[in-house]
């Protein structure tokens, strides 16, 4: 087994900071500084945005409407359209080192759905890699139950040197989730299917943020051999540098 170091405490300060510091680890992997880091964490209320997203008529109104949502607007680190975090979401990060990045596209993609689909199962959910149609922030390794309820969405970003797999796990409050996609999917011109939006605790009554965290864990376990350890120095130094990147302040 493969070496892996898990990060299971969320980042001080900003959520635009939170993304950062998800920089900063990819960046000092790619550097050799740092071994691969998964991290794992439940996040803060964060409406994500992606490239596309910023460049829309509507993004203005999008980020305004996140806000009165109760939502912070970042720029995301990987690829993709607006996506969700909130209280009862966790916050996935995978960053390793890669020689030559574009030759692994795939694979990094199939393994991360693959530890999700396994975790579901150990709650009791079928789920499977794939893309639901009308979901928000498509993608073809989204994770869903049934082919009918998204619950997890991955998305990737390619430095020399290193990978970043990234995504969020919708555990719990659907509701919530929906209170800020509605309104941003509508001012960003984006048609979807708000009926394929849902949560592990849909499929798996009583489950919980900590819950499939757990599950999560355990698979990664499984699969790697893991060191649990803390947030340095140096990673949050380099994050506060980077911060800016994924601040949005309009």
């Amino acid at each position: 087994m493969s070496d892996l170091r898990l990060i299971g405490e969320a980042p001080p300060g900003s959520p635009a900071f939170g993304t950062a510091v998800s920089h900063a680890i990819l960046v000092q992997v790619a550097a050799g500084k740092l071994p691969a880091t998964f991290r794992l964490h439940v996040a803060q209320p964060v409406l994500s945005f992606g490239k596309q997203d910023a460049l829309s008529p509507g993004f203005e109104t999008a980020v305004s409407l996140a806000r009165e949502a109760g939502f912070a607007p970042v720029l995301r680190l990987a690829g993709g359209r607006a996506a969700v975090f909130h209280e009862g979401t966790l916050a996935l990060a995978h960053a390793t080192p890669e020689a030559a990045p574009r030759e692994g596209t795939r694979a990094r993609f199939r393994a991360m759905a693959e530890i999700l689909v396994s975790a579901f199962g150990r709650l009791g959910i079928e789920a499977q890699p794939g893309e639901v149609p009308g979901e928000y922030c498509p993608g073809t390794w989204s994770v869903n139950a049934g082919g009918r309820i998204k619950l997890a969405g991955v998305g990737q970003r390619l430095i020399a040197g290193a990978a970043h797999v990234g995504g969020v796990v919708v555990a719990t409050g659907t509701d919530r989730l929906l209170e800020a996609l509605v309104p941003v999917y509508d001012a960003l011109g984006l048609g979807w299917d708000p009926g394929t939006a849902g949560s592990v605790e849909d499929e798996s009554p009583g489950a919980t943020a900590k819950s499939v965290a757990d599950a999560i864990s355990a698979e990664l376990h499984e699969r790697y051999d893991v060191t649990e350890a803390k947030l340095n120095p140096a990673t949050l130094e380099l994050a506060r540098g980077l911060e800016p990147k994924h601040a949005i302040n309009l």
